[in-house]
C-alpha cells in the first residue's frame, strides 16, 4: 500500500496560507505571505531535501498546482526540487476544467476521496502532498494521510488558512523525528498511531464545588 504523506510549513497558531511569499495566496485579506522566508538555514534546507529524497508521485490541490505550475517548468533544468518535481507524476485534485499543462499532470476530477483510496491500494511510490490546504482538509476528514512532516515556524500570524480545520478526523499521534533548525524552526514527523485513548486526573469522590460546576457547564452546553 503506498503512504500519503503531508509536508507542510505551519505558524505556531497552525496557519499554513501562502509561506513563500505575498502573491502565493491573498485570498481571505491575508498579507503575511512570505512569512517563512527569513528562517531558512543549512538545517531546514536539508529536511527538505530529506522529504525529497525518496521517490514520491505529488498530491497536488488546484491552487497549489497552479502556483507550481507557474514555477518549477520555468526554472534551470539543473535546480535541486525542479529536477525531481517536473518529471514526477502530479495527481491534481480539480473541479476546474481548464488543461493541467504541465507534463506528467493527470486530474482528479470525481470523488477525490475515493481516488486518493485507489491510489494507495496501488502500486508505486509516496504520494507526497505539498501545500493544498482544501484538499488536506478533505483527506484528513477521510482519515487518509499516514504521515505529517511538519516544519513549525517561531511566530504567530492570528489568521489565515490552518492545517487542521473543524473537519480532522481525531486521531493519536508519534513523533518519530524531531529536530530545531538554527533559526527556531521546529522539524517534527509524525506518524499516526490508531486511536485516541482518554484518562482523568479528577479525584475518585468529587467535592460538592466540583458536582455543581460539572451541573453547570452541562447546562451551558
Amino acid at each position: 500500500m503506498r503512504k500519503v504523506v503531508a509536508a507542510t510549513f505551519l505558524s505556531l497558531d497552525g496557519v499554513m496560507q501562502a509561506p513563500g511569499g505575498p502573491d502565493e495566496d491573498p485570498t481571505g485579506g491575508f498579507t503575511h505571505g512570505g512569512w517563512t522566508v527569513n528562517y531558512w538555514d543549512e538545517v531546514t534546507r536539508e529536511a527538505i531535501a530529506e522529504t525529497f529524497s525518496e521517490p514520491f508521485d505529488l498530491l497536488l490541490g488546484r491552487k497549489t498546482y497552479e502556483i507550481f505550475a507557474a514555477y518549477w517548468p520555468y526554472v534551470d533544468k539543473d535546480d535541486a526540487i525542479g529536477s525531481l518535481f517536473n518529471p514526477a507524476t502530479k495527481y491534481v485534485a480539480s473541479r476546474s476544467t481548464q488543461p493541467l499543462a504541465w507534463q506528467n499532470s493527470v486530474a482528479i476530477d470525481g470523488d477525490v476521496t475515493a481516488a486518493v483510496k485507489q491510489l494507495k491500494h496501488g502500486d508505486g511510490p509516496v504520494l507526497l502532498l505539498q501545500g493544498s490546504g482544501d484538499l488536506i482538509q478533505t483527506l484528513l476528514a477521510a482519515d487518509l494521510i499516514d504521515e505529517f512532516r511538519l516544519l513549525i515556524f517561531p511566530l504567530l500570524l492570528g489568521r489565515g488558512k490552518r492545517l487542521f480545520g473543524k473537519g480532522a478526523m481525531p486521531a493519536a499521534l508519534k513523533l518519530t523525528k524531531s529536530k530545531v533548525s538554527t533559526t527556531g524552526v521546529t522539524i517534527n514527523t509524525y506518524v499516526r498511531e490508531g486511536e485516541i485513548t482518554t484518562g482523568s486526573f479528577a479525584a475518585q469522590e468529587p467535592s460538592a464545588a466540583e458536582i455543581e460546576r460539572r451541573a453547570r457547564m452541562a447546562r451551558e452546553g
